[in-house]
């Protein structure tokens, strides 16, 4: 009878260690609020307590979640019916109100995602589950926007003072920073920025559960060889962001295994191109050489980007000429896709041509905690462009201190990416390549693109609802800004996740974990 008694004491402990997930990845959330950062990591764990109106499935289509259906009425008009039955975490019923409410909130100048809840139209409570929305202009991607917009609760918000975003580039501080209340199938438990975040299952959550984590613990760990570490000695679960040169070795280790995929995200170099001066450099003149495309097709054709594959990322990037996160999104399009060549004498003699055969000084911005070997990626650029005579700076931060900064345009050239689940080229076009405008447009748009042809392009494309015309808009523009080299793509990523053998999880080409879908065994 004892040894039963242990033997069941073991298999609880065990079901108990089971259905904890420890997951861990080099940099942080950047808030709570779901509405004040667009940027991967912290949608991704405030989509474990909040969620959209539909939801990305395993194959990347779009799904039912808090809508069940979606139905264009008209060219601008959709009617939308919401789930019944849907509780917040504090047990207030889900309704029309609060999807008006989160639309509202989402348009506010502080939210980088108001580019979106603009583009769906004007939301009206038909009934407690019916909203429909009234568009200026059709949208030919209606529901891939509303997969960007989380529904927050109208009676919590207003509880606590945050009908607003915080406005997280000026350093605001509020409820919403460290507090949560979703409809989600994880409630925040605590939350420590920097340290750890923690979360439990939702009991009362509308949908079902695929996986079996009962709990789950979110790590930043920004050492590589730590966060390697604690993945070796079983301190974590799972990596969201293993180093690419250790993923060989963690193939190997027994206990261990690796699942690797394409990224939907374009990592690229921005260059400000408004200023007539540097805001962070020293040019001959007191010139902002970024203004001439001259330079910056000299720029882009002294990057050797076989070598930065090769070399830096181990073979973990896809080197593209593209300007969308997916090749989708530019259908494939060999004469969209493909890179302008490397050649150190044509850049030499462009830079000639520019008035810069003497280069010039200046600063990068870049992350050390966002992308696959961010810091050194700058690190290899500037070498290279250390051939052209360019002395470049680069100023390495988290992404804590990156995003606000390159938001509040506070930069003359920088490292970023952009993407997610969606393919198509809007995602790209309108947030981040446009001219900067109202309601949204250009709110990516960190480098100062001013391109009219491009911009007209975007625009027409962005309404157009017959597919073959608006694959030939979305080519024009995307051609437009190629030719103006308005940004230096480099690659998209190779993502691999790493974990312990007993962790079952389908790898997504958003590099989104969805923990309800996450099965942990003790293997």
């Amino acid at each position: 009878m004892h040894r039963l008694f242990a033997a069941l004491l073991a298999l609880a402990a065990g079901l108990s260690q089971a259905q904890t997930l420890r997951w861990a990845a080099q940099g942080d959330l950047q808030t709570m609020d779901p509405h004040s950062q667009n940027e991967l990591m912290t949608n991704s764990l405030n989509n474990q307590v909040y969620e959209y109106l539909v939801r990305r499935m395993k194959d990347q289509s779009i799904g039912p979640s808090l809508a069940t259906e979606w139905t264009q009425v008209n060219p601008l008009l959709w009617r939308v019916k919401l789930r019944a039955g849907v509780k917040f975490h504090d047990g207030s019923p889900f309704s029309a109100e609060d999807v008006i409410f989160s639309m509202q909130r989402l348009r506010d100048g502080n939210s980088p995602f108001r580019v979106y809840a603009n583009a769906i139209g004007s939301p009206k409570a038909i009934d407690p589950l019916t909203v429909e929305f009234t568009l200026t202009r059709p949208n030919p991607i209606f529901g891939e926007h509303l997969i960007n917009l989380m529904i927050m609760n109208k009676r919590w918000c207003e509880q606590h003072k945050i009908t607003r975003p915080l406005n997280f580039k000026e350093g605001e501080d509020n409820y919403a920073n460290l507090h949560a209340n979703g409809t989600g199938p994880f409630m925040l438990v605590s939350r420590q920025p920097g340290v750890k975040t923690t979360y439990k299952r939702n009991p009362s959550w509308w949908d079902k559960f695929e996986g079996n984590v009962q709990e789950f613990t979110f790590t930043p760990i920004s050492n590589d060889a730590t966060r390697t570490a604690a993945l070796i000695t079983g301190e974590i679960d799972f990596v969201l962001d293993p180093p690419s040169r250790d993923i060989d070795r963690l193939r190997r280790t027994a206990g261990l295994k690796v699942v690797d995929g394409p990224e939907n995200r374009l990592v690229f170099l921005g260059l400000d191109q408004t200023r007539d001066t540097l805001l962070y450099g020293n040019a001959p003149g007191g010139k902002n050489p970024f203004k001439d495309v001259r330079v910056r097709r000299a720029l882009y054709q002294a990057i050797d980007i076989e070598a930065i594959k090769t070399k830096l990322m181990a073979g973990y990037s896809v080197p593209t000429g593209a300007l969308t996160p997916s090749a989708l999104g530019s259908y494939n399009d060999p004469a969209l896709e493909t890179r302008l060549p490397y050649d150190l004498a044509a850049a030499r003699k462009l830079m000639a041509e520019a008035g810069y055969a003497d280069g010039f000084e200046v600063t990068m911005d870049c992350p050390n905690n966002r992308y696959i070997n961010d810091e050194k990626l700058c690190i290899a650029v500037a070498s290279m462009w250390a051939q052209l005579k360019v002395k470049v700076r680069v100023n390495a931060m988290s992404r804590v201190l990156f995003f606000p900064k390159v938001e509040k345009f506070d930069t003359s050239l920088y490292l970023a990416g952009w993407g997610g689940g969606t393919v198509d080229a809007e995602v790209m076009l309108t947030p981040v390549l446009r001219n900067r405008g109202e309601q949204g447009v250009g709110v990516g748009n960190y480098s100062g693109i001013i391109n009219d042809k491009g911009d007209a392009l975007a625009a027409a494309s962005s309404v157009e609802t017959d597919p073959a015309k608006r694959q030939a808009l979305v080519k024009a523009a995307l051609q437009a800004y190629r030719e103006q080299v308005n940004l230096i793509p480099l690659h998209r990523q190779v993502i691999p996740w790493a974990m312990k053998a007993g962790v079952s999880v389908p790898h997504s080409p958003a590099n989104w974990l969805s923990v309800d879908w996450v099965t942990v065994t003790a293997k």
